[in-house]
């Protein structure tokens, strides 16, 4: 890998754009801007803190949409070599008892370990034509001191025995692009105030299992546990399954001990030694599961400078769609960047901000919206919230479209506006309340479990209770809905 001096000269240090972050949508970003056509190849400055290959528990599922996506990009072939593993749907599994939502028509996910995903991803990128990659960290954005304008980043470079070089250096560009993941440092002084706060709901405890058999090889595993949010399997290697507990937070002071008394008990016959045996050598991480609607940028928020990936929009990890969000948003601004000449002229990329925000919501809002709604169903803390899983459960055994139509979504490669995602959430909710009046209900009578069909005596009772499990759906349905479609 190659470095610019640290002794160059401001002049040196000016490229046509700037991108900060070389993790998932940096370098795709910077794949999918140099190959623009233009008359001189975009000189493309790509900003990482550590070129080390990352060490972390979540992006390591890759949705059917995501794989259609990086090969739009010309860089499907970071799949390979990597020991990356076919994912052909999900098994969600209640009481002990899976239901199979495979992917319709043949289509495939990928999983893998995300360390070696991002160094091969990285790899692509700095081959890219007008690609130089410089390991620094961004410390603070540089404005104009007349208009406010940011011209680029001031960043101190890293030497190449790893230690911090004492001077910072400034990276001007025509365009600053900011992708610094979930942890942004620059978030605020982009959005300028626009846009919602993040919102951190629970978080996801990461073990590897070695050699663990999956209720249906080659399926991600979401297991519904009482008393906590949802249990999520999926392989990443050869030997390697990795297991996320979701744990709401405050997250309990003996984080292992709850898992092994009140989560592994819950789990299938096949899963628990496995877990077991990783918990008993393999540390416990974590990581926050965060929400973070996206703010339309240009018009309102800081001029030379807009985010993408995480950065900017966040969703619940559960249904693996953050990386497949991030990949498709790369391609739409692609697409709208080629009709631009001139990177430096804001008003031209506002209008091509405005127009990305709206596109792309044909794929974003959908996965968007269903991530949370499912994970404040799986995670169901009281009874309506539990009236509405046990529905989506029953919804799923249907199979047909009722499997169909949600986990084309999910993957992201059926895009439809998210009135068609509205409209799937609403009718398992429907189902839900139907379920209710007319299947067998689990009741304990002399220690023994036995289903029985509620009688037309406790009608009035279900009537009201339909009503507030409605309510609940339109609770947890409608505010993400608005936050997708609403003005900024």
């Amino acid at each position: 890998m190659e470095f610019a001096s640290s002794s160059s000269s401001m002049s040196s240090n000016h490229y046509d754009v700037v991108i900060v972050g070389a993790g998932i949508a940096g370098c795709a970003l910077a794949q999918a801007l140099s190959t623009l056509k233009r008359p001189a190849p975009l000189r493309i400055c790509l900003l990482e803190r550590s070129l080390a290959e990352p060490d972390r528990i979540v992006g390591e599922l890759l949705q059917p949409g995501g794989v259609e996506a990086l090969r739009r990009l010309g860089m499907a072939a970071c799949l390979e070599g990597i020991d990356a593993i076919p994912v052909r749907g999900y098994c969600v599994v209640l009481d002990g008892k899976p239901v199979h939502i495979p992917y319709p028509d043949g289509y495939e996910g990928r999983s893998f370990h995300h360390g070696r995903f991002i160094q091969s991803l990285r790899k692509k990128a700095q081959a890219a034509l007008g690609v130089e990659t410089v390991e620094a960290t961004a410390s603070e954005l540089v404005e104009c001191p007349t208009t406010g304008r940011v011209l680029g980043v001031r960043a101190t470079r890293r030497a190449e025995g790893g230690e911090q070089a004492a001077q910072k250096e400034t990276f001007l560009a025509d365009l600053t692009i900011v992708a610094d993941g979930c942890f942004s440092n620059f978030r605020n002084a982009v959005l300028d105030g626009a846009g919602m706060k993040p919102v951190t709901k629970s978080h996801f405890v990461g073990i590897v299992l070695e050699d663990a058999e999956l209720p249906i090889p080659k399926h991600g595993t979401v297991v519904l546990v009482k008393g906590h949010g949802p249990v999520l399997l999926y392989q990443i290697a050869g030997h390697d399954t990795r297991m996320l507990v979701d744990l709401k937070t405050p997250l309990p002071s003996d984080i292992k001990q709850v898992i092994l008394d009140e989560i592994v008990p819950q789990l299938p016959t096949t899963l628990q030694d496995p877990v077991s045996t990783a918990l008993s050598k393999d540390r416990i991480r974590r990581m926050p599961n965060t929400f973070l609607a996206p703010a339309e940028q240009g018009q309102r928020t800081k001029e030379g400078v807009f985010l993408v990936g995480d950065s900017w929009n966040m969703r619940h990890p559960l249904t693996g769609g953050g990386m497949t969000v991030a990949f498709n948003d790369v391609v739409v601004l692609q697409d709208l960047l080629r009709e631009v000449d001139d990177l430096g002229d804001w008003r031209e990329i506002s209008h091509v901000l405005h127009r990305w925000h709206w596109r792309r919501k044909q794929f974003a809002s959908t996965i968007n919206i269903l991530s949370v709604a499912l994970y404040d169903l799986f995670g169901a803390d009281d009874e309506a919230l539990e009236v509405l899983r046990m529905g989506c459960f029953k919804y799923f055994e249907l199979g047909g479209d009722c499997v169909r139509d949600p986990v084309s979504l999910l993957a992201g490669y059926h895009r439809a506006i998210d009135a068609h995602a509205r409209a799937s959430l609403f009718a398992v909710a429907l189902y839900a309340i139907w379920a209710m009046f007319t299947h067998p209900r689990r009741i304990v009578v002399d220690e023994k479990a036995v289903y029985v069909k509620p009688g037309f005596e406790e009608y009035p009772m279900l009537f009201v209770k339909c009503i507030r499990v409605f309510w609940t759906a339109c609770v947890v349905f409608l505010p993400l809905v608005w936050t997708e479609i609403r003005w900024w």
